[in-house]
């Protein structure tokens, strides 16, 4: 038997034992609610940014330690949250927000798209304004996009399709150049499958060539297989295209053909001078003029000259013909309506041939346009 009074003490031992246990437990949790507190009110501290932000490659750790030092005031326990949230984007990053919550600013580190950037290449435009555009909108070494561009084109133009491109900040001036090379010799070499059946580089450019021509002369998308057709009946019968067009190259892309320029300028390029298409295309083109290029409407066209009322070109079969319509020219003001008033048959047949979307044509259909131009 154990005497009462050290059953009573052995009692209070006990029960100051469960006390102390409840007083742990709840210093624990009172502890513990105080650091969740701590670390909601550290979370909803407001980080003020840009809205694109570099990220470094590297780990975690190292990527904090780049922010800390660039003002944006992480630490350990930042490492720590960031940790389950999964990798930090490396690269240019879209925020989408300048003012964000520390929380909301961790987790776009892990969940942000790449920071994108758009550029035009406007048809009929050249390599020469496009990539002084590119330096300037990218913060870019110019001469090096040059020298880039020069080493790897397969030509001197038209080896960037006139579009529009979706390029993410950072990239360097060799990977964003041979990144729109490849992306128009994928193109390219599609489109010549689908038209052709295989890809023949050299054959394509000339093809590119005559695109490019057609892309300056051209007023419209329909007129581009009537062009097409002048050039390809001038070639024929040995004639000189005598294009201003053709003078409008590389970094004269904005200049205006004078006599003087025709007679100074001893390049490839005048086609005043010599005969056929330069060497090199003269500019940037679309599929369209690809596809008029290949496809002319079939014509006894040699001439055209812009008409002041319509804005688009009268053709002729004749000098007296072609004469007659530059002086008919003669105190007509410009309008630029756009609107052909009496289509031809030759300019039906033309609008057909550009609203045949050879892209998604079966070969049997290609081959049925192929007949009715050659």
């Amino acid at each position: 038997m154990i005497p009462k009074n050290k059953e009573k003490k052995i009692k209070k031992t006990k029960s100051a034992v469960k006390n102390n246990k409840s007083l742990i437990a709840f210093n624990i949790i009172e502890f513990f609610l105080i650091f969740i507190i701590c670390i909601l009110f550290y979370l909803t501290k407001s980080v003020t940014t840009t809205q694109v932000l570099f990220i470094p490659k590297g780990t975690t750790s190292g990527i904090i330690s780049y922010l800390d030092k660039s003002g944006f005031e992480l630490n350990f326990i930042d490492n720590i949250i960031l940790r389950p949230m999964g990798y930090i984007q490396s690269g240019w990053i879209n925020l989408e927000s300048n003012n964000l919550t520390k929380m909301d600013f961790l987790y776009k580190l892990t969940t942000s798209k790449a920071a994108l950037k758009d550029i035009t290449l406007i048809p009929g435009e050249t390599y020469y304004f496009f990539i002084k555009d590119i330096a300037q909108k990218f913060n870019l070494n110019e001469k090096e996009l040059f020298r880039i561009y020069n080493k790897y084109s397969y030509k001197k133009d038209g080896t960037i399709l006139a579009d529009t491109y979706h390029l993410p900040y950072g990239m360097k001036e060799d990977h964003l150049i041979l990144y729109l090379l490849s992306q128009t010799d994928k193109k390219y070499e599609e489109f010549s499958k689908k038209i052709f059946g295989y890809y023949d580089k050299e054959k394509w450019y000339s093809y590119i060539t005559l695109a490019s021509v057609i892309q300056k002369e051209a007023a419209n998308k329909n007129e581009m297989p009537i062009v097409s057709s002048v050039i390809h009946n001038r070639v024929t019968k040995g004639m000189k295209l005598q294009m201003d067009g053709t003078l409008n190259y590389g970094e004269y892309s904005h200049t205006t053909v004078t006599s003087k320029m025709i007679k100074e300028n001893t390049t490839r390029y005048n086609t005043y001078l010599y005969e056929g298409l330069p060497e090199h295309p003269v500019s940037s083109v679309t599929l369209n003029a690809i596809k008029a290029a290949i496809f002319p409407v079939k014509s006894n066209y040699l001439y055209f000259v812009r008409d002041n009322k319509t804005g688009l070109h009268k053709f002729s079969t004749t000098y007296k013909e072609h004469v007659n319509n530059i002086n008919a020219n003669k105190y007509v003001k410009k309008s630029y309506t756009k609107i052909i008033e009496n289509p031809t048959n030759i300019d039906k047949k033309a609008k057909q041939i550009m609203e045949t979307d050879v892209s998604i044509q079966k070969q049997n259909a290609i081959k049925d346009l192929w007949k009715k131009v050659n």
